[in-house]
């Protein structure tokens, strides 16, 4: 049995996501503690907390096998945001299903002309998307007369609440969960994955059978999951990672470049239209503003998570941790009355830390001599 590298595994390189959004939690209820606010660490607190984060994980998680081929996409918000516009503006004339399959069939459009001018023209990608985030933008502007839009037919409003509002009991979805893992773990004989299932199978004993979820979260988990199984687990998701590691060395072994890449810019604008239909829904109407600026906060989410910016490393699991991580935060501003000046700020910081932290930790693996291994 090949031995754990416990260093590696709880380092502050490979789980320092995790311990920051454990600390932060703890410093935060420990201040709502001494100020005599209500628990922090309440199921429906943390069930807020996630929920708030839910579409930016959605779009952290596409915007991470992104990274991971090594291109770029600053157009994700821009792109949510239209197919919002196209999801209140279409709804109550053709219905919810039709108008969300066309907002989704509009970001899917946009991805596949992204990838299509930085694969074959060759223009780098950052500068394409910055100029689709400009465009596309211009184009919700177009769509709704620069006006707020909102959907007005009380059946079509109560099939998108329906959808996005949702609450999912997860008390035996989530022990279903542990006892698989405990499963996998002791059929693999793996002490991480048996710790993990307890840890699960722990948290949703404390919770209690009534803890319930906003359908988006379950839709986030649902998604995280699958892309996560296929980069860890299948053919294709060794060759997401070697095309963003060596995109040469890939092609001269059979892999088509070209497809994987062009195929993660689909995917990242289809799961921003889908942020975008949630996002719809969740208020039954679009501002032309709406989301702007969301991007930056995918981006910095990936970041905190450790995917690298120059492809061929990332974990959509870590993304989430760092959405996660940068919600409580403003969770936290919110209960404990902070003030919202000094909350960007603060995050700034952090995205820069953790950046640090990631950069230095690289950087003494590759220095360290062979034979320091432990």
């Amino acid at each position: 049995m090949n031995r754990i590298d416990w260093r590696r595994h709880f380092g502050l390189r490979e789980a320092g996501v995790y311990y920051a959004l454990l600390i932060l939690l703890g410093v935060l209820a420990t201040l709502a503690h001494a100020h005599g606010l209500p628990g922090y660490l309440t199921p429906q607190n943390l069930g807020n907390i996630a929920y708030q984060a839910s579409l930016v994980g959605i779009m952290g998680v596409a915007m991470t096998l992104m990274l991971i081929t090594g291109a770029f996409d600053l157009s994700v918000a821009s792109v949510a945001a239209l197919a919002a516009a196209v999801l209140v503006g279409l709804a109550p004339q053709v219905g919810f299903p039709l108008a969300a399959l066309a907002a989704l069939i509009t970001a899917a459009a946009i991805g596949l002309l992204n990838g299509a001018i930085v694969q074959f023209v060759g223009i780098n990608a950052f500068i394409v998307t910055l100029g689709t985030l400009t465009a596309v933008r211009g184009l919700v502007l177009v769509l709704t007369d620069g006006r707020s839009l909102m959907v007005e037919r009380a059946d079509t409003l109560a099939q998108m609440l329906a959808f996005e509002s949702t609450r999912v009991a997860l008390f035996w979805p989530v022990l279903g969960i542990a006892a698989a893992l405990l499963a996998l773990g002791v059929f693999r004989r793996s002490l991480l994955q048996i710790g993990a299932a307890l840890v699960v199978a722990a948290l949703a004993l404390l919770a209690g059978p009534g803890v319930a979820v906003a359908a988006p979260v379950v839709y986030l988990a649902i998604f995280t999951t699958v892309v996560w199984a296929v980069l860890r687990f299948t053919v294709i998701g060794r060759r997401v990672y070697a095309v963003g590691g060596n995109a040469e060395a890939a092609r001269l072994s059979g892999i088509n470049v070209h497809a994987y890449k062009l195929g993660a810019f689909v995917l990242s604008s289809l799961a921003a239209g889908f942020a975008g239909v949630l996002f719809g829904c969740r208020l039954g109407a679009i501002n032309p503003t709406a989301l702007q600026g969301t991007e930056l906060t995918v981006i910095a989410a990936a970041i905190l998570g450790g995917t690298s910016l120059f492809g061929g490393a990332g974990s959509v699991i870590k993304t989430v941790a760092g959405a996660l991580l940068l919600f409580t935060l403003t969770n936290g501003f919110n209960v404990l009355n902070l003030g919202a000046s000094y909350q960007g700020l603060i995050e700034g910081v952090v995205v820069i830390a953790a950046a640090a932290i990631y950069t230095v930790g690289g950087d003494r693996r590759r220095t360290r001599p062979a034979g320091a291994a432990a």
